[in-house]
C-alpha cells in the first residue's frame, strides 16, 4: 500500500471516530427496532444492493447464474452479484428479516411486502444518464416502482398502516460507483459536461435531491451506502495495468463520499430526515490494509475465474475459489458476502442511538 492511501485510510478512521460516542451494537439496534416497531426495509440502488431486479430486464448486467450464489440459500442464484448475501440482507437480518427481496421477483409474499424489498437496479447510479447506457432503472424508473408497491401495500393493510410502515421503514440508497465506472471514464457525454469535480457536484446534487424525494414519499430515516475504493477493484487495476489501488480513482470516490455526508447533515438539519451514513469506502480499505484482522487472505483478485477482469456475464460459469470468506472481492468488481458483512458490522458502531427512535 503506498502513502497516499495511507493517508486517506487515516482520515477516513478520523471521520468516523467522530461518530462512535453514542454509537449502536447489534443487539442494540435489533432491540430498538422492536421496540419502535421498525420492521422494514426498503432500498434502492445499484449491484451493490440489487437482489435480481435485473433478472426481468433485458440488459447484461445480471449475476442469476452460477457461480453466482455459491454462499446463498445452497448455492441459488437469484442475481446478487456477489456469493451469498449483500449489505442490505444483513441490515435485514438486524432487525428481524431473513433478507431483502426483489420487488419484480413474482414469488413475492404478502410478508415480503409487509418487512420491506428493494428496487435497486444494477448498473443504476444517481446519474440517470447510467442507467440509460445500461438499459436498467434508474432512480425515477425505481421510484416508480414504489409507488406500486405502496398500492399494493394499501391493499394489504390499508392507507394509515401502510403509511405508518413507511414512515417506520428503513430506507437505504446505494449507489455512485458506475456513474464513474460505466458513464463518465466510458462514455464521452458527461465529459464534455464536467470536469471531474464539477461531475462530483452533479453527483452530489443529484444524491440529494433524490434523498429528498424519498423523504416527500414517507422517508423518515434512511441509510446511504458510501462509493467503495474503486481504484482497488481488481478489474480497475488490470485496466490500468496497475499491482496497487489507482489513486486517482480513490481519491475521486472519497471527494464523492464527503459530499454524501455533507449532504445528510443537510437533509438532517433542513427536513429532520434521520440519517445514517456506511462506510464502505474505509471498509474495504481496512480489510486490504490488515486482512487477517478480519480473517481474510486474498485483497487483491476476485473468487471467480482469474479474479482480474471477470464480472457479471464474463463471470458465467467460471470456476470459482473454494473458500470465497478469505476474499475481499467475489468477482472482479463486486465484495463477497462476507466482506459485507464486516461492511455492515462496521457500519453499525457509527449509527446514533436516536436513528431508530
Amino acid at each position: 500500500m503506498d502513502m497516499k492511501t495511507v493517508v486517506l485510510l487515516v482520515l477516513v478512521t478520523l471521520f468516523e471516530m467522530e461518530g462512535l460516542a453514542s454509537a449502536l451494537d447489534a443487539h442494540q439496534l435489533r432491540q430498538l427496532a422492536a421496540k419502535h416497531n421498525v420492521t422494514s426495509i426498503l432500498v434502492f440502488g445499484d449491484s451493490s444492493v440489487d437482489p435480481g431486479n435485473n433478472n426481468f430486464l433485458p440488459t447484461d448486467m445480471k449475476g442469476n447464474f452460477p457461480p453466482y450464489g455459491k454462499n446463498f440459500q445452497h448455492g441459488r442464484p437469484t442475481g446478487r452479484l456477489s456469493d451469498g448475501k449483500l449489505a442490505t440482507d444483513f441490515i435485514a437480518e438486524l432487525i428481524g428479516n431473513p433478507s431483502v427481496p426483489a420487488f419484480l421477483d413474482r414469488t413475492l409474499t404478502p410478508t415480503d411486502l409487509l418487512h420491506g424489498v428493494s428496487f435497486a437496479s444494477a448498473g443504476s447510479g444517481y446519474d440517470d444518464l447510467t442507467a440509460n447506457f445500461s438499459d436498467v432503472f434508474s432512480f425515477p424508473d425505481q421510484v416508480k416502482y414504489f409507488l406500486h408497491y405502496k398500492l399494493h401495500l394499501n391493499r394489504l393493510v390499508g392507507p394509515l398502516e401502510s403509511q405508518k410502515i413507511i414512515n417506520k421503514a428503513i430506507f437505504v440508497l446505494s449507489m455512485g460507483t458506475n456513474d464513474f465506472l460505466q458513464n463518465y471514464f466510458v462514455e464521452d457525454v458527461r465529459q464534455r459536461q464536467f470536469s471531474v469535480p464539477q461531475y462530483i457536484d452533479f453527483l452530489s446534487s443529484h444524491m440529494f435531491n433524490d434523498a429528498k424525494m424519498l423523504h416527500r414519499l414517507g422517508a423518515r430515516r434512511i441509510v446511504v451506502v458510501g462509493v467503495p475504493p474503486m481504484g482497488c477493484m481488481p478489474l480497475m487495476k488490470t485496466l490500468r495495468s496497475q499491482d496497487h489501488c489507482v489513486e486517482q480513482l480513490n481519491r475521486m470516490a472519497f471527494s464523492f463520499n464527503s459530499k454524501i455526508k455533507n449532504n445528510l447533515s443537510s437533509l438532517r438539519s433542513r427536513f429532520g430526515l434521520k440519517s445514517a451514513y456506511i462506510d464502505a469506502y474505509s471498509s474495504i480499505l481496512k480489510a486490504i490494509a490488515n486482512p487477517k484482522s478480519y480473517g481474510l487472505i486474498e485483497t487483491s483478485k476476485g473468487c471467480c475465474g482469474t479474479g482480474t477482469y471477470e464480472y457479471g456475464v464474463t463471470c458465467k460459469g467460471m470456476q470459482a475459489c473454494t473458500d470465497p470468506s478469505k476474499y475481499v472481492f467475489w468477482d472482479a468488481v463486486h465484495p463477497t458476502q462476507k466482506m459485507y458483512q464486516i461492511i455492515v458490522r462496521q457500519g453499525i458502531a457509527t449509527i446514533a442511538e436516536d436513528f431508530l427512535i
